[in-house]
């Protein structure tokens, strides 16, 4: 019985042997193993076709003696590694792996293999890859233009001071990772300087990712912050959902709206900020992130902090470098450099031809006090655009009360047929004195009435009689 058990193990181990013998011989690479004294313990087939051998003749010789230029015998006495070396074998440069094989600390062997049958293919390897490192840039360049992070300091247009020195500050402030409070009333272009910001510092090729703490309603804030785990809520996934501050690991998050969130989550914020770990709603694991903070807010946190609905420790966090943008009226150089901007941009998206503006249209944009700033800019402007007869926005073309250029834009809700009527009559004269640099001869033709009758309308609905 006893016999027959090491029969059997013997089969067994002679089945192994073979199998490994055929995965020696089937590796493609040249395969050469010494002992600790340099002599050839196994030569598989490939490496004796490469250099005309017979594999099994070369059993039991010194590596020195089977192939030139050798040092296998050298790192079984050194037992020092050496990967990717070049090595010259009949006329070749060949790259190889000399690697000790160790036992109790002792080298017992060592395994050499040829990586690469000569140094062309290296190159042609290192081709490969340099063309790959070219496809990746421009990968990473089209995902950036395609990236919510549209745009950089170079959208921000304007010619006064005050933006110019505030772009000087916003790319200081680009250069580090402490977090940045944008101030500045609605539609200044708060998340436009946030963009920038981050599009100009060294995290501009990671997520920028902006939450709106003011459009989440109170119970899901948490766990839009934060994330949840499974079964952290009813309604949850069953896998969970990370945060907006994980997602953001290695990014910027934006925050706007900050002075919105509610004063029981200013603590957990303020955690979050200073300790860079979280843990999601029903979690137990903490999760850390590597995230740069830029905040924005219209309203007044320090009248906030007086009311007590914005915690101050959590004011003092956010506030290390701000940032305020002046509102539209008191930046007036800026006015007539974005309006043409944004005119060219409207343009481009409608896939017409490029707008202008009237000298008149201008001055008209330039007295008018913007409550809305840009934004507001923006819509009139589009109005404007799609309302004129031409490529050419005229005075008329505004929805501005004619002679009244610091009035708001007229409200459309429930105009009768007679303000209607008026309306549009006082914007075709406008349009038709600017046309006609107000030569009221030349006007009242283009209108089809007599001169007088113009006089008499233009009187009517207070436009002036010279341009202003």
């Amino acid at each position: 019985m006893a016999k027959e058990k090491d029969a059997a193990s013997i089969r067994e181990l002679q089945k192994k042997i073979e199998l490994y013998e055929l995965i020696f011989d089937h590796i493609t690479a040249g395969v050469i193993i010494v002992n600790a004294d340099g002599v050839v313990t196994h030569f598989n087939k490939p490496y004796g076709r490469f250099l005309n051998l017979d594999p099994k003749a070369q059993i039991g010789r010194h590596c020195t003696e089977v192939v030139e230029n050798t040092r296998m015998h050298i790192v079984a006495g050194t037992g020092k590694a050496e990967i990717n070396k070049s090595h010259r074998i009949n006329g070749q440069d060949m790259v190889v792996q000399r690697i000790p094989i160790k036992k109790n600390g002792q080298v017992i062997a060592v395994y050499g293999q040829v990586m690469f049958r000569n140094v062309e293919e290296v190159k042609e390897l290192a081709a490969k890859l340099s063309m790959l490192e070219s496809k990746v840039r421009l990968f990473e360049k089209e995902l950036f233009d395609l990236r919510s992070t549209q745009y950089t300091f170079n959208c921000i247009i304007g010619k006064s001071d005050d933006i110019t020195r505030l772009k000087e500050e916003a790319q200081k402030a680009a250069l580090n990772d402490s977090t940045v409070l944008i101030t500045g009333e609605s539609g200044t272009g708060k998340e436009l300087f946030a963009q920038a910001i981050h599009n100009a510092s060294p995290r501009r090729h990671h997520p920028f990712v902006r939450i709106n703490c003011a459009a989440i309603p109170k119970d899901l804030l948490e766990s839009e912050l934060f994330g949840y785990d499974e079964g952290a809520f009813t309604g949850a996934r069953v896998k969970g959902k990370p945060g907006k501050f994980e997602l953001a690991h290695t990014g910027t998050i934006f925050l706007d709206e900050i002075g919105d969130l509610p004063l029981d989550m200013q603590p957990k914020l303020l955690r979050v900020l200073e300790d860079k770990e979280f843990e999601r709603v029903g979690g137990t694991k903490i999760i850390r992130s590597d995230f740069r903070v830029i905040c924005a807010t219209n309203q007044k946190l320090d009248v906030l902090m007086e009311k007590y609905a914005f915690r101050k420790d959590l004011f003092y966090r956010l506030n290390v470098i701000p940032i305020h943008i002046p509102p539209l009226r008191e930046r007036q150089k800026d006015i007539i450099p974005l309006a043409r901007h944004l005119l060219k941009k409207m343009a481009m998206a409608a896939n017409c031809p490029q707008t202008i503006l009237e000298k008149e249209a201008e001055k008209e944009l330039e007295r008018y006090d913007w409550p809305g700033n840009a934004r507001e800019l923006s819509n009139v402007l589009e109005r404007a655009m799609y309302s004129s007869a031409d490529n050419t926005i005229y005075k008329g073309d505004l929805p501005f009360r004619p002679g009244h250029p610091s009035s708001t834009p007229e409200k459309e809700s429930n105009p009768t047929l007679k303000t209607a009527r008026s309306r549009a009559q006082a914007k075709t004269i406008c349009q038709a004195l600017a046309r006609t640099n107000y030569n009221k001869a030349k006007a009242a033709k283009l209108l089809g009435i007599h001169r007088t009758l113009l006089y008499k309308k233009m009187k009517e609905y207070d436009i002036p009689l010279k341009p202003e």
